[in-house]
């Protein structure tokens, strides 16, 4: 068993994006054109759709990623298209179906503690990035 820490995320999240590449293998799609999207189905309109998913992706070219998804007819300058909402939700629905065994037995309490270390983990590891910048 590896211990909590950094080879756990890392080996986790490594597996996890393997899984996802199944999901998206044959839809001509990169990883990161899919978070992008995620993103932008999050968007709330403050204070401009390049500026929040860039803030996300931690990417100086992520203008350059929602142009070109722009120019494929998945985003407008605001939001996700027609197209671009319908795509978000069935590879949604692929991933959730995929994945739905790996949380399964996870419950309760254990479910609680993961989500309020990780999300600790996250937020520590932005702060970091944020202050590094500088």
């Amino acid at each position: 068993m590896i211990p909590f820490g950094p080879q756990l995320i890392g080996q986790t999240e490594k597996a996890l994006n393997a899984l996802l590449q199944t999901v998206l293998a044959g839809r001509d799609l990169t990883e990161r054109e899919w978070v992008a999207l995620r993103l932008a189905s999050q968007f709330d309109g403050t204070p401009d759709l390049d500026g929040f998913v860039a803030e996300r992706l931690h990417a100086p070219d992520a203008g350059r990623l929602t142009a070109a998804l722009r120019d494929r007819g998945f985003l407008t300058d605001a939001a996700l298209t027609p197209e671009g909402s319908a795509l978000v939700a069935e590879i949604g629905q692929d991933i959730a179906a995929l994945t739905a065994p790996l949380w399964r037995e996870i419950e309760g309490e254990d479910a609680e503690v993961a989500t309020r270390v990780l999300n600790l983990v996250l937020e520590r590891s932005l702060t970091l990035l944020r202050t590094a910048g500088r």
